[in-house]
């Protein structure tokens, strides 16, 4: 099965003529690690794709001022054999224009996009989404982005509920500055879901810049829809930039109205050899007052394309 799948996708791609790929931007990453990992049975050494990725997207003009998009996207597993190479990740199609943009498809919620660039260690261990739910990329999904208002934007996710027993989840966002930090000095957005993956989240994200210094800050309110689980929760950190290095930590922990409390801590440094090619390195601990304590250690290499 898992060769099928990747030779059904090849196959497509090969059959595309060049004329095909004129107007589409290719492009994705690899991100792999060579990392000790201690999850309570001792510590192994293991290989590790991080979201490794291939995309496709393109868009195409219908008449002046309205154009339809796509994106297909796919996590490519590059190193565990026990699981299938492709994977799906945002696919979609829409309209954008002056109304903004409105795409149907597989797509990340507006709670889980209105984050920017927050976490500092995303898709690595010490990925936020371990701790704190809400972090949804969601099939069966209507999501619109406005256009930018003097810095606004307005997100929003539906989710069909897929069957007469389910229910529709909401997904809303409001966002404010860039998220790469690189228009304005200061990103800022407050998000919340609606019976979305069974729970309910509020989530207000802060990040700024001071020279070199990059500060972000996250607060987080969840419960299951069936109204367990209620819990808030809180992530800082920081990242020092330093010719090619980039040095960063971030803290992140989240406490139970029943009692437990769980806590994770990421400290690295990223090598930067040109703009598309890095070299870092990880250490992440958590801290879990039901389970065992976990402990990661890594070294990697990204390059993007």
């Amino acid at each position: 099965m898992k060769f099928a799948k990747s030779s059904l996708l090849l196959a497509v791609l090969s059959g595309m003529s060049c004329s095909a790929f004129a107007d589409v931007d290719v492009y994705g990453k690899a991100n792999v690690t060579v990392q000790s990992s201690d999850e309570g049975e001792g510590s192994f050494t293991e290989v590790k794709s991080n979201a490794s990725r291939i995309g496709f997207k393109g868009s195409e003009k219908l008449h002046e001022g309205l154009e339809a998009v796509y994106k297909f996207e796919f996590q490519v597993n590059v190193s565990d054999d026990s699981k299938d190479t492709f994977t799906s990740r945002n696919q979609y199609v829409g309209l954008q224009g002056g109304f903004g943009q409105l795409v149907i498809g597989r797509n990340d919620t507006a709670l889980k996009q209105s984050q920017g660039k927050l976490d500092l260690f995303n898709d690595l261990e010490g990925d936020i989404k371990n701790l704190f739910k809400g972090d949804n990329r969601l099939s069966d999904t209507v999501t619109y982005s406005s256009n930018d208002f003097n810095g606004l934007k307005v997100l929003a996710t539906y989710v069909a509920e897929k069957s007469s027993e389910g229910e529709n989840g909401y997904s809303l966002a409001l966002t404010y500055g860039d998220s790469g930090l690189k228009k304005s000095k200061l990103y800022a957005s407050i998000a919340a879901d609606s019976e979305v993956n069974g729970y309910d989240v509020i989530r207000a994200s802060l990040q700024g810049k001071v020279a070199d210094i990059k500060l972000g800050a996250m607060y987080q309110k969840q419960e299951k829809v069936d109204g367990t689980g209620e819990a808030d929760g809180y992530l800082v950190n920081a990242a020092y930039a330093l010719n090619s290095n980039t040095f960063k930590l971030q803290y992140q922990t989240i406490d139970f109205k029943d009692g437990d409390n769980n806590s994770a801590i990421s400290v690295g440094v990223d090598h930067k050899f040109t703009k598309n090619i890095k070299l870092f390195g990880f250490y992440s601990t958590y801290d879990l007052e039901s389970d065992v304590d976990q402990d990661y250690i890594a070294l990697g290499m990204e390059y993007k394309f």
